[in-house]
């Protein structure tokens, strides 16, 4: 006895396709709007407003070699584009406090550090390698998405998008 099943395509690409929508809604992805940064109980202190405001959102970590690259270069541009309307939120990802605090010992900044103890920014914005970053217009969307640090290429690159969107 043969049993027919018709409808067994139409369920498959409808399977398909719903879990291809529900991937496409995870992380942060050039469009989104920046979520309520404060909803997520960072530790330290956020800047506040960051409303119509150019935002660089950097995910970094203590071991880490090139965000430890990075954090001159943030400077740099905090020190440069700070009074023009930018601001700059590194989001640490270490387990350990103290872990971050050496770091910060040795690589002072001046931009903001806070720390996602409990990993729920980190999971939302679903950073696929260290550093990350987001940069963010002043309508609160990302417009730009940065994955790793790869030295005067990552920098020219926030340069240049950080005055196009402070021209906005």
């Amino acid at each position: 006895m043969l049993i027919k099943f018709p409808r067994l395509p139409f369920i498959a690409v409808f399977l398909a396709t719903a879990l291809l929508a529900v991937a496409s809604q995870t992380g942060l992805k050039v469009g989104d709007v920046l979520p309520d940064l404060a909803a997520y109980k960072l530790e330290g202190k956020l800047p506040d407003p960051v409303q119509g405001k150019v935002v660089l959102l950097d995910f970094w970590a203590s071991w880490c070699e090139p965000c430890c690259l990075s954090f001159p270069v943030m400077e740099e541009l905090q020190k440069r584009y700070g009074s023009r309307g930018l601001v700059i939120i590194a989001v640490n990802e270490d387990e350990n406090r103290s872990d971050m605090e050496n770091f910060l010992k040795k690589n002072p900044v001046s931009f903001a550090i806070v720390r996602d103890p409990g990993q729920k920014l980190v999971a939302r914005a679903e950073v696929a390698a260290m550093p990350g970053s987001f940069v963010i217009d002043r309508q609160s969307r990302v417009r730009y998405v940065h994955v790793g640090f790869h030295g005067s290429k990552t920098s020219k690159q926030y340069q240049e998008e950080i005055e196009a969107l402070l021209k906005q």
